[in-house]
């Protein structure tokens, strides 16, 4: 059974309570409704694929959505076999803040953290 749960938090895409949180920050600094927090991979960037993160109303055919902490969290399907497995964070350090992502897929990855293949 701990197999099972340690599967299923291993290979599902996810986001942290501070990212949820800087969502709904975003949102309602806008004075817009709560939105879904897109992403998604493209070719491009410094090492082959980009990440693309949007807030996003919109409910696409083919969508993986999960909701964290009152925010879904959606990618469309062709980005979802890049992104399983990893965890969308913000931070708010002195070296750095924003959006990262800790993707066990990318062997490699930029200094700027954009982007990986």
């Amino acid at each position: 059974m701990t197999a099972l749960v340690e599967e299923v938090i291993t290979t599902d895409l996810a986001l942290t309570e501070a990212a949820a949180d800087k969502v709904k920050e975003l949102c309602e600094a806008e004075g817009t409704p709560l939105m879904n927090l897109r992403i998604a991979v493209a070719p491009g960037g410094c090492t082959g694929m980009r990440y693309q993160l949007a807030l996003d109303d919109e409910d696409l055919a083919g969508d993986v959505k999960k909701e964290y902490f009152g925010v879904t969290l959606v990618t469309d399907e062709g980005s979802y076999p890049y992104l399983k497995g990893a965890t969308i964070d913000f931070v708010n350090t002195i070296e750095q803040v924003g959006f990262t992502i800790d993707n066990p897929n990318a062997t490699q990855s930029c200094g700027c953290g954009k982007s990986f293949c």
